[in-house]
């Protein structure tokens, strides 16, 4: 087994949790985990160890770039459905606060990131939206 950072392991509990929190764990975000795995060169066997072994200690990415590629994720998460609940957008917000962003900027960002995730915007694209 490759070794698997604490953030990244953090990560895919976040998206995993994402994917119930409207109460309606849907097979296209169980779909989107693995594949956020595969991009990441984590095995189908790594990310069941992870999730079904979920205590583990958190942590948050430090640079900007990683922040906003996971809250992305998060948002993509969202969308698997094509369904954005009240639930799904409380909970990236939270995500997006514990990250360090503003409290007055959590409604335009989690828009923002919603909004993308529903244009299928690369991620690449995304960062030199909101870095440039």
């Amino acid at each position: 087994m490759n070794e698997i950072t604490t953030e990244l392991k953090s990560h895919f509990l976040r998206l995993y949790q994402m994917a119930f929190s409207d109460d309606n764990f849907d097979v296209l975000e169980m779909q989107m985990l693995y594949k956020f795995a595969e991009e990441r060169k984590v095995s189908r066997k790594e990310l069941d160890t992870i999730l079904l072994s979920p205590y583990h200690d958190s942590s948050i990415p430090n640079s900007l770039e990683l922040k906003i590629e996971y809250l992305y994720d998060l948002a993509v998460m969202i969308w698997a459905d094509e369904k954005v609940t009240n639930d799904e957008i409380t909970t990236l917000k939270k995500y997006c606060s514990k990250f360090g962003f503003l409290e007055e900027n959590l409604n335009e960002l989690t828009d923002f990131l919603i909004e993308n995730a529903k244009r299928s915007t690369s991620k690449t694209e995304l960062l030199k939206q909101l870095i440039d």
